[in-house]
């Protein structure tokens, strides 16, 4: 006869980490790791212990925990983690190859039969975590992935650690199970240990994730080496009881810890499962913000057909007009164990249909014939509570305005906030109504979240303003303690109490009276109490023809020595000080002008005071060094930064000969000047008759003798001029004759 079996809905939710390591929880007991973490669907468990305890008993270290992988490059999401230390251990990133955590003692196990049997030497501690369990179909599958310390340089060894899955019960197609062992290499009888997986060419490499050097896990995981993901399963009678023991522990010492890490809600039984997967972990989905994975995932033990699943959708929710169109039925292909489809809500505006939802069921027929229906719902909500904490202030006698606060909690978070007048922000200032005597005024924030979903609440601001300051007034100062303030108020509730603080003149306040006397230029505060009330203000007392320094100097720069000349344009000032830079300095009683020699470039000063006032101006001197910057000049000073127009420069000279050979010995060939300070020559020749044979300007310009065409001229007696040009335009003139001879 068949039966039903309504199974229990998986609801799982995605996570976010801002790590790259995994996450390690030590709070729950080993029933909560059972029931809440590694069961999956079509398995009923009793009777959990660990190390032989009860299963709400304390884990001692730590050594069976619940992991996440968070935002890591773990493959195995979250679950179960039973190592041979304090599972905290196990945390990334790889940083030593030869880590312990075992401190306090973890629990020696050492007496357990079935790891002493697949050890290669003595068992010392770890942990045993056994429980009963009833299917729902005929196997029974869950994933795994084995690490160790140990790994690579003790594997293989002595110091094996060792980890098992032990089952007892019925076996339908052989002898009862008696302690099998689960934890097989894929397709053998070996048992999965670090001598049988590893990096060796005899170890089955092929099994065996090196996690050293950066490589694979290492910043999510300490252990030095890893299996991949391996699969236990084996075949059932539905509906019988079995007993399955989960064991690890050291081997040979209690150094270099091991895990195995059981995938969550891996440990299942046969059909087709259902869960919803949203955000925000619950099932809830919201419109215009939030989607919902709806998940069929069938066991391990189907993998290897292909399977077509027909599932029905009820509820409320109307599908294409409440949420977007899925397919049905779905189609498992080998190999493939979860089909995930995506449910988008509609924004319809609508903001009073909460109690829309949706139900999926799935029914799958198991291998025992009996009728196995997994379902799901989830609920589409257009509203989201926002709560707002707020403040609601008393203003007491506020002169300006008041500071108001609101902070928004809930879903999708984070919130903008837009206040009454304007403001944004989690915080406001409003300005208070002075002259109300008692009464409340209300503003209101709107919270709006990163959906756009918005709550409205109201900050009340109870006000108390009945004293209010009415009147300052103010006396001027001079250059004496002359000035005044005073300050007037209305309103007041009992006895008023006055407090000034400012400048003052000698006292740092005065208190309780109305007006303050003989002060001093500057700002004064006004603080006023009565039985309730606190007001404030302020005033300032101004200055009565303070003394202004200023004068002129005849001359701010020039060259050493420079005499200067002081104009004293000063006012209201009875007192002078000068200060000339120089080294001199003088005191007078009147605007008298002063005169200063300076030899270097100096800061003056002069201080105009009257009583208790004074000012200060400045005048900057600078002294030049004077000469001549010309380097071509006679009396050039190199140390000269302003050229006082004193180059002076020396006059050409001039020689010439009266004899010149052009005969072609290369001895007198040429008639030239010698000149001593030219800058250019002139130089014409001419023949008796006053006909110009050779003229040329330049440096040193020679004639060889010879006509302008070329041709030699003849012996005789010819007629030269010249004029030679000096520096600073100077030129020297003159002329002669010269005989040429062949």
């Amino acid at each position: 006869m068949k039966k039903n079996i309504i199974a229990a809905v998986v609801l799982t939710f995605f996570s976010m980490s801002l790590t790259a390591q995994i996450g390690v929880t030590t709070t729950m007991t080993p029933n909560q790791l059972v029931q809440n973490v590694l069961l999956g669907f079509g398995v009923t468990a009793t009777n959990v212990t660990v190390n032989g305890s009860a299963a709400n008993a304390n884990i001692p270290q730590g050594n069976a925990t619940f992991f996440t992988a968070g935002a890591t490059s773990f493959p195995i999401g979250s679950g179960v983690l039973l190592t041979t230390g304090n599972g905290i251990a196990a945390i990334g990133p790889n940083s030593s190859s030869s880590f312990t955590n075992n401190s306090p003692a973890t629990p020696n196990v050492s007496s357990d039969v079935q790891l002493n049997a697949i050890a290669a030497g003595t068992v010392t501690n770890g942990i045993v975590l056994e429980f009963d369990f009833v299917p729902s179909g005929d196997t029974i599958a869950f994933n795994y992935m084995f690490g160790s310390d140990e790994y690579p340089e003790f594997s293989p060894s002595t110091f094996n650690d060792a980890f098992g899955f032990f089952l007892w019960g019925p076996n339908p197609i052989g002898p009862a199970y008696n302690a099998t062992n689960l934890a097989l290499i894929p397709g053998t009888t070996t048992p999965v240990t670090i001598n049988n997986v590893g990096p060796g060419a005899a170890q089955n490499p092929a099994y065996y994730v090196n996690n050293l050097g950066g490589a694979a896990y290492a910043t999510a995981i300490q252990y030095d080496g890893t299996t991949v993901i391996l699969t236990s399963s084996a075949k059932l009678i539905c509906g019988a009881t079995y007993h399955i023991k989960l064991a690890i522990s050291n081997v040979g010492d209690q150094a270099y810890d091991s895990g195995v890490f059981l995938q969550a809600n891996s440990f299942s039984s046969e059909a087709v499962e259902i869960a919803v997967a949203t955000v925000s972990g619950d099932t809830n989905v919201y419109e215009g913000c939030t989607d919902a994975n709806l998940m069929f995932i069938r066991p391990q033990t189907q993998l290897g057909d292909t399977l077509i699943i027909n599932y029905t959708i009820g509820g409320t929710a109307t599908m294409g007009v409440d949420y977007n169109n899925l397919i049905n039925p779905i189609t498992f292909l080998p190999g493939e164990d979860t089909i995930v489809l995506t449910i988008t809500p509609t924004f319809d505006g609508m903001m009073n249909d909460n109690n829309e939802y949706i139900i999926i069921t799935a029914m799958t027929i198991s291998t025992c014939g009996d009728t196995i229906i997994s379902s799901g719902t989830l609920y589409i909500m257009d509203s989201i509570p926002i709560p707002i904490i707020e403040t609601d202030p008393l203003a007491q006698c506020q002169n300006d305005s008041i500071l108001v606060s609101a902070n928004a909690t809930g879903l999708f978070p984070p919130f903008t906030y837009s206040w009454t007048g304007g403001q944004t922000g989690p915080t406001a200032y409003f300005p208070t109504i002075m002259g109300t005597m008692t009464g409340t005024v209300d503003y209101y924030v709107t919270a709006t979240n990163s959906c756009g979903y918005s709550n409205v609440d109201t900050v009340t601001i109870t006000l108390n303003q009945t004293l209010v300051v009415d009147t300052m007034l103010v006396g001027p100062a001079t250059c004496e303690p002359v000035g005044y303030v005073s300050g007037m108020v209305s309103g007041q509730t009992g006895v008023l109490s006055y407090q000034w603080t400012g400048p003052g003149a000698g006292n740092p306040a005065f208190i309780d009276a109305s007006v303050w006397q003989n002060l001093s230029s500057g700002w004064y505060y006004f603080n006023v109490f009565d039985n309730v009330c606190e007001v404030h203000d302020s005033i300032f007392v101004p200055i009565l023809n303070p003394p202004i320094a200023q004068f002129t100097a005849s001359a701010t720069a020039g060259c050493d020595p420079l005499t200067v000349n002081f104009t004293n344009n000063s006012q209201n000032a009875l007192n002078y000080a000068w200060n000339f830079g120089n080294g001199n300095t003088a005191n007078s009683t009147t605007t008298s002008s002063q005169s200063q020699v300076y030899n270097g470039s100096s800061i003056v000063r002069l201080i105009a005071s009257q009583g208790n006032c004074a000012d200060t101006a400045f005048v900057s001197i600078t002294i030049l060094t004077c000469g001549c910057m010309d380097p071509l000049a006679t009396n050039y000073n190199p140390a000269a930064n302003f050229d006082d127009g004193s180059c002076f420069y020396p006059l050409p000279t001039v020689e010439a000969p009266n004899v010149f050979t052009p005969g072609g010995d290369n001895v007198n060939e040429l008639f030239f000047l010698t000149t001593t300070n030219s800058t250019s020559i002139e130089l014409t020749v001419l023949n008796r008759w006053g006909n110009t044979i050779y003229e040329s300007i330049g440096i040193n310009p020679a004639w060889n003798g010879k006509t302008k065409n070329g041709i030699d001229v003849e012996e005789g007696v010819y007629f030269y001029k010249y004029k030679v040009n000096g520096y600073n335009e100077q030129y020297l003139e003159g002329h002669g004759f010269l005989h040429l001879v062949r």
